[in-house]
């Protein structure tokens, strides 16, 4: 199975065939060998919807998620097609595709420092994509950042301002909403998160993906969420797509997916997440199965 829930609608973003290739690294023709990370990779996420694309490292997700807005490095090659709202992005000049990043597709990538620049405060880096995007003065952006700010439960006010703070100052639960806030300061209708909680304990992963989903949901968004964590996925949201060797696998309803796979890969990452829960129980309650 290469494709994955096509939507007719025009409100969704659709990879049809999508491949991405990264040319090889070599000295000579000998040494160097593309890489295809993505092969023929179709399928859609609507407005409304949350959407897990899942698989251990190496499978292609990052790939797949990263062509969308069209970051991926220079040099790799993209083929198929990508729309939004039934305009085909992937064909569109370097200069026409900025306007849709932040205003209609943001990213909140892959560790929470990816998302700033070291030297420049939370502020700056909210009010700078507000001031290039949507023509606030410096005053009017540092309202709403603040406003922003507030909305993914971070305090704004007093002398410890969340805005007036540098990177290296806030925990990492902290940088990560700061990201979210940032991502959401345009109003996109499309979010993308490409392993957004990688190094937080736990606790603060459940906080900030909680947070993210209903703040998605109330919003009317639609989300691509990327990671190797299929529990995690399985609970938040509400498609699964199963990629393995830059294909996709199988896809479809969360509940569905994992209480009966069809593809044999899919069933293999299910039966080892239960062996491992069930040795955790098993630590738990002494040697003993409850």
């Amino acid at each position: 199975m290469t494709s994955a829930m096509i939507s007719s609608e025009k409100t969704a973003i659709e990879l049809r065939n999508l491949s991405v290739t990264y040319p090889g690294g070599g000295k000579n023709n000998k040494e160097a060998r593309a890489v295809k990370a993505v092969r023929n990779c179709s399928f859609s996420v609507a407005r409304g919807n949350i959407v897990g694309l899942v698989g251990e490292s190496g499978s292609g997700k990052s790939s797949a998620l990263m062509a969308i807005p069209g970051l991926l490095p220079p040099g790799t090659l993209v083929s198929g097609q990508i729309f939004c709202d039934g305009e085909d992005i992937s064909a569109l000049s370097e200069e026409a595709l900025n306007v849709w990043r932040w205003r209609r597709i943001a990213l909140v990538p892959q560790g929470a420092m990816n998302s700033f620049t070291p030297h420049l405060s939370v502020e700056r880096h909210i009010t700078e994509v507000l001031t290039h995007h949507l023509g606030m003065t410096r005053r009017e952006g540092r309202g709403y950042a603040a406003e922003l700010l507030r909305t993914v439960g971070l305090e704004a006010e007093g002398t410890s301002s969340i805005l007036d703070r540098y990177p290296h100052e806030l925990s990492g639960g902290q940088k990560q909403r700061a990201a979210l806030a940032a991502a959401l300061a345009c109003g996109p209708d499309f979010l993308l998160a490409d392993e957004p909680t990688t190094a937080l304990d736990v606790i603060t992963q459940k906080e900030v993906l909680d947070m993210t989903a209903a703040l998605v949901r109330e919003r009317g968004m639609g989300l691509l969420l990327v990671t190797h964590d299929l529990p995690l996925a399985a609970g938040l949201c509400d498609i699964l797509i199963v990629m393995k060797d830059g294909v996709v696998v199988e896809s479809g309803p969360s509940r569905l997916l994992v209480g009966a796979p069809s593809h044999p890969y899919t069933r293999r990452l299910i039966e080892a997440i239960r062996s491992l829960e069930k040795t955790e129980e098993t630590r738990e309650t002494g040697g003993e199965r409850l």
